[in-house]
């Protein structure tokens, strides 16, 4: 992280204390959120979601592959992330930070672990073939808050992806081109990310409060308001009623963004 100078960490702090923000935000506000799907020709599924001046790509190349030995019935979900140099100072070439892979684990998890995606339904032949979803993420611009934006492009992409079917013929795998179908999608989960600044938990903190924060609180949740990953950040502690407070926000503002994701990508 770069270092702040302390009298600009002091006057957002402040400002934050009073529940102000240094863009006009209320702390519970979201950024402008833009969402577009199929802007990767080459790729069976893609989006590109804009969250305030943090932007990024999405696309989902699916292959025919074995199965884990210990989910022989299942299809495979591989994520990777990519921040690229040109979105930030910060970011170098060569192989994933820890930034990098944090990225892309929980976003891994949040879809995981929601159960959002029937993998069951992407066995093709219990015990070796299954789809293999590769869930690529490239960061264009970074200006706070990639989880958010991250997990909101994977689920626009995941909507916008199609398989082609599938039938056995003497022993051998016959793909249809022409029948495309879409991800079995059982479920929509989104995430809501928090930074501790001061005395306040504050929503989709930007990379200016990002860089002081004291603490990161990540929680990703299904439409039913049941939370299926958290992700804790930062040195400084949060107490029980951060936590709560962030928690309550967060069932708050879920539905507001499958609201508006529904209206780009329609959930099937």
């Amino acid at each position: 992280m770069d270092i702040i100078p302390e009298i600009i960490r002091e006057n957002i702090t402040n400002l934050i204390n009073k529940k102000e923000r240094t863009d006009g935000r209320a702390l519970d506000e979201f950024r402008e959120i833009f969402i577009e799907t199929g802007v990767i020709k080459k790729a069976e599924g893609s989006a590109r979601v804009k969250l305030g001046n943090t932007q990024l790509i999405v696309g989902i190349k699916p292959q025919i592959g074995e199965p884990f030995p210990d989910t022989p019935n299942m299809g495979i979900i591989i994520t990777n992330s990519e921040l690229l140099p040109m979105a930030s100072p910060t970011f170098e070439p060569g192989p994933p930070d820890e930034r990098s892979i944090e990225l892309s684990r929980v976003v891994d998890r949040c879809i995981r672990e929601s159960k959002m995606l029937n993998l069951e339904k992407l066995c093709i032949v219990e015990g070796s073939s299954v789809w293999l979803l590769f869930i690529d993420l490239h960061i264009i611009d970074y200006d706070g808050n990639l989880f958010d934006a991250a997990v909101l492009a994977t689920v626009a992409a995941l909507r916008n992806t199609k398989l082609p079917t599938t039938k056995i013929e003497d022993d051998e795998i016959i793909l249809d081109y022409d029948n495309l179908q879409p991800l079995p999608l059982e479920d929509t989960a989104l995430m809501c990310t928090f930074a501790k600044i001061g005395d306040q938990m504050v929503l989709d903190p930007s990379l200016e409060e990002e860089e002081i924060l004291t603490a990161r609180l990540s929680i990703g949740m299904r439409s039913d308001g049941i939370i299926c990953a958290m992700q804790k950040g930062g040195e400084g502690p949060l107490n029980i009623e951060d936590i709560q407070k962030a928690i309550k926000i967060t069932k708050d503002k879920i539905p507001q963004l499958i609201e508006q994701l529904d209206k780009t990508t329609p959930h099937r």
